[in-house]
Formats: structure tokens, sequence, C-alpha cells
């Protein structure tokens, strides 16, 4: 059946320190379980929230009044997002994040996973460490450790500038297409899905394109 093979791929747009990122990770993922003979190969590229951020990263607590005001504010926000979490397996610790970090050395490291079909284990781990644990993915020797529980050897390849060039590059590409907000999912780069969407809407999106699909192979007979 031309259904059974329907295949999609899906570039997904984020950074490692958006929580709605991670919240639309877990619903996309959802959605696409219920479809398990459709062939699905998932892309991670890069938007950076904070690309002026320095390469040390900031404290967390002066990044956000300085971006939202006050921390009251932020906090009205960590709780919406904390309830979304909670629906999808997700236990935000926000209270142990001390640092945002600079995210580019975490964007060429899930390039670099991307390399050797690691990238979703890899996007994975940099979400739960920095979400649930309070690490500093910003650190060269943090991330080398998240690569390894990944299964991908990183630590040589984060002392070079390998994919520097790449994930400027993807992320230019991005900002051309329109994108200003993550997660923004794009299907078979004729679909787009902006924002951590209800499961729903990514199902509505999966069925379109296999109908879309089944009918061309139909057209083709």
């Amino acid at each position: 059946m031309g259904d059974q093979n329907a295949s999609i791929t899906v570039e997904v747009y984020s950074d490692v320190v958006c929580p709605w990122c991670y919240v639309g990770k877990r619903r996309w993922e959802r959605a696409q379980s219920q479809f398990p003979t459709a062939a699905t190969q998932v892309i991670w590229r890069p938007f950076q929230l904070n690309p002026t951020m320095p390469e040390e990263g900031m404290d967390r607590r002066i990044y956000l009044e300085a971006k939202f005001g006050s921390q009251d504010s932020y906090h009205r926000l960590e709780e919406q997002v904390a309830a979304a979490g909670a629906s999808e397996g997700i236990s935000f610790a926000f209270e142990t994040m001390r640092k945002t970090p600079n995210t580019f050395l975490a964007h060429r490291l899930i390039w670099y996973a991307g390399q050797h079909d690691r990238q979703n284990s890899v996007v994975d781990a940099l979400f739960k460490a920095y979400f649930e644990r309070g690490a500093d993915i910003g650190s060269q020797a943090v991330l080398a450790d998240l690569a390894a529980s990944a299964g991908l050897e990183a630590a040589r390849f984060l002392q070079t500038e390998e994919g520097a060039a790449n994930v400027k590059a993807e992320e230019v590409a991005g900002r051309r297409l329109g994108i200003r907000a993550v997660p923004y999912f794009l299907l078979n780069k004729s679909y787009g899905i902006s924002g951590a969407q209800p499961v729903d809407v990514f199902l509505g999106a999966i069925k379109s394109i296999r109908a879309r699909q089944a009918e061309d192979q139909l057209t083709r007979k």
C-alpha cells in the first residue's frame, strides 16, 4: 500500500535552551508513534535564541531580569511550561539552572551527531541535562560527557572548529525561510508547523502528507 510506504522528512529548528522545543519534541514523537509504518527522518537544525550571548554564558538570574524585566514575569512562564512538560513526562527543574549558556557549541555537537546517526539521542540528552538537572551545556567537558552517554565520542571534535561554518549556514537558511521563533517543524520542505503544537496538529499534518503521497502514487500508476 502507498500509505504504508509514506516517507516524511522533518527538519526541526530549535534551540537547546528553549523549553517549548523540548515539549514540542515529545509531542511530535507521540504523534509520529501513531504511524509506525511511516518512514520518518528527523533532522535537527540550529536556531540560536541568544546569538550574542557571551561564549562563557551568563548568570541566569541576571539574564532573565534583563530580558523579562523581573524574575516574577519569567516564573509565570515557567509555571506554564512546567505544566505542559508534566503532561509529556518532562520534569522541568528550573530551580537547578544557574547559567544561561551560549548554545553554539551545543549546536555544533548536534551537527556532528548528525554525521554519525546519533542526532536524536544527543538532542534528547542535551534537553534532559539542561532542563531536568541544570547542567551547563555550554561547557565543552559537559557536552563531551553527554555525547558519550548517547553513544558518541566527541571530545576531540569539540576541541576543533569543525562544523562551525555548517551550523552558521544552516541557521542562516532557517532565517531566510522566515523562521523567527522555535520550535519550527518543516515537513518534507513544504509543510511548516510553528510552536509546540498539540499532538492533534502534528497528526493532522502527517495524515495530510500521507494522503497527498498516496494520491501521487495513484496518479503515477
